[in-house]
């Protein structure tokens, strides 16, 4: 198989969190008159919680992840973030078995569908993966980040055509250009097209993250993925 980054999708809110130890006793604070945890109190541990995953303290954000779940049992966004954040850490099974937990509860989550396909693909089962896409990009045909990854598993499958094919629909929706270019890119250099390569290559490398800034982690690695793809391409073709 190829190497490459599959984009995985989590149902995130976009908060500022500057303190994330303690935080389910601040959260427990906030009540609601019916005597519930306040919606307030549940969006703060959640925005904490993919936080901390983003800062890799993965344990700090399952656990932040389970005290949701164990108020809201079904909640399928909260399963389906923790089963990625699992993932992440690399227990995979923990992680299929919150994706699953979640299409039980919502079976048109499409962000669901995207992650357990990322699973079936990191263990081999291409096809449960295309599948899977196939059923994210159905539920939401503007699914970006599952039109990207449907077409990395078409190109380990040696199906370049169709990976070619998928990117260039994926373009239409003007979203993560510079992965798109990269994993098109790759794919005509596996396929032997080496000018239409270095030309996503290159175009790529103009919408994905600087060295420095690595805030965005997969726009980050895959950046440096690019630049071996590159080197790579570069000396095959001058030998």
């Amino acid at each position: 198989m190829n190497i490459h980054s599959f984009l995985a999708d989590g149902d995130q809110q976009n908060c500022k969190c500057k303190i994330v130890s303690n935080i389910i006793h601040k959260a427990q604070a906030h009540r609601k008159n019916d005597g519930g945890e306040s919606v307030l109190g549940d969006r703060y541990l959640r925005s904490c919680a993919l936080k901390s995953a983003q800062q890799g303290d993965y344990t700090e954000a399952i656990a932040l992840l389970s005290q949701l779940i164990s108020r809201h049992p079904y909640n399928a966004i909260d399963y389906n973030n923790r089963g990625l954040i699992y993932f992440q850490s690399g227990e995979r099974q923990k992680a299929l078995a919150d994706y699953n937990t979640a299409l039980k509860l919502n079976p048109y989550l499409a962000s669901a569908y995207n992650n357990r396909a990322n699973y079936y693909a990191a263990c081999g089962e291409l096809a449960a993966a295309l599948a899977d896409y196939d059923q994210a990009i159905n539920l939401n045909p503007r699914h970006v980040r599952a039109r990207i990854n449907r077409g990395i598993t078409w190109r380990d499958l040696g199906q370049y055509e169709e990976a070619i094919e998928n990117f260039e629909v994926a373009l239409l929706f003007g979203q993560l250009e510079g992965h798109i270019w990269a994993e098109r890119g790759r794919t005509y250099h596996l396929w032997g097209d080496w000018n239409c390569a270095i030309a996503d290559y290159r175009r790529a490398l103009t919408q994905l993250p600087s060295f420095d800034n690595s805030k965005d982690i997969t726009g980050y690695r895959l950046r440096l993925q690019l630049e071996n793809w590159l080197n790579e391409l570069l000396s095959e073709s001058a030998s």
